[in-house]
Formats: C-alpha cells, sequence, structure tokens
C-alpha cells in the first residue's frame, strides 16, 4: 500500500464528490420520475456524509512544522553591565 498525502487524497475526494453532486444535480433538472429522484437525492446525501467525515480525517492529520529561526548574533556587552559586575575599571 503505497502511502499518499492527505491534501492530494482530499482534493482528490473533493473533485470526483463535486462530479457526482454535478451528475444528481442533472437528474434533479431533467427528470420527473420519482423513483429518479429518490435516487439522486440519496447519492446527494451520501456525498454530503463522505464529505463530513473526509474534513474530520482532514483535521486530525497535523499540520507541518515551520522550522524555527536561527537566534541572531548576540548583542554586545553594555557598559552599565560592566559596571554592575563589579570587575570594571574605573
Amino acid at each position: 500500500m503505497k502511502q499518499t498525502d492527505i491534501t492530494a487524497w482530499g482534493k482528490a475526494l473533493q473533485a470526483k464528490l463535486m462530479a457526482a453532486l454535478d451528475a444528481a444535480w442533472a437528474i434533479f433538472e431533467g427528470s420527473n420520475d420519482p423513483e429518479e429522484l429518490r435516487r439522486a437525492g440519496e447519492r446527494m446525501r451520501f456525498c454530503g456524509q463522505l464529505a463530513v467525515l473526509a474534513r474530520k480525517v482532514a483535521l486530525m492529520t497535523p499540520t507541518p512544522r515551520v522550522q524555527p529561526a536561527l537566534a541572531g548574533p548576540e548583542p554586545a556587552p553594555r557598559g552599565i553591565d560592566r559596571l554592575k559586575s563589579g570587575r570594571a575599571r574605573l
């Protein structure tokens, strides 16, 4: 079994669901048969349920971590810090 990226999987599933919804909507627009309309309604309901489950799966995957920025150069010591430490020459 090959590993697929969750974003690619989600986009592919979304495209399939949209195609199925478009096909069901075309049945609604072009048919008066109650049996066909019932089946198209069931398909649309199933697509909605599948979209909810796919969204839950997508939300379970962790977001990629951003590499922390490297620390900048250390600031130069201040004269007051030398005086406070007791090692400064007066």
